[in-house]
């Protein structure tokens, strides 16, 4: 048995429901934070699934496309969990929680 792109893919979209499941229920700021990165990383096995198994291209780099494109993915992830988490310590010192429920930026 050999492992074919329908296994990547529902490896990829079952990490991509774990990630957008846990984003939408949890009421903390850091678990959401968590399911966005899963659902980040869910595309990123999706993009390297059809850069290996996408023959459809007749360029010779065409493989590495799909890295390049998770590679930028990871960037973006990197400095979107730096600044979240960095709002997420300033939100806890001003109001001493992280419950997304009980933040009212609105009211200082």
């Amino acid at each position: 048995m050999s492992v074919e792109l329908a296994h990547y893919l529902t490896v990829g979209a079952m990490i991509f429901g774990v990630g957008i499941a846990i984003a939408l229920a949890k009421r903390n700021a850091i678990a959401v934070l968590m399911g966005v990165e899963l659902m980040l990383n869910g595309v990123n096995l999706t993009f390297l699934a059809f850069s290996r198994f996408g023959g459809a291209f007749d360029a010779a780099d065409a493989p590495l496309a799909g890295h390049v494109f998770v590679v930028f993915v990871l960037t973006v992830a990197a400095a979107e969990a730096a600044v979240a988490l960095a709002m997420a310590v300033l939100i806890y010192r001003r109001r001493e929680t992280v419950d997304l429920d009980r933040i009212n930026l609105m009211r200082w």
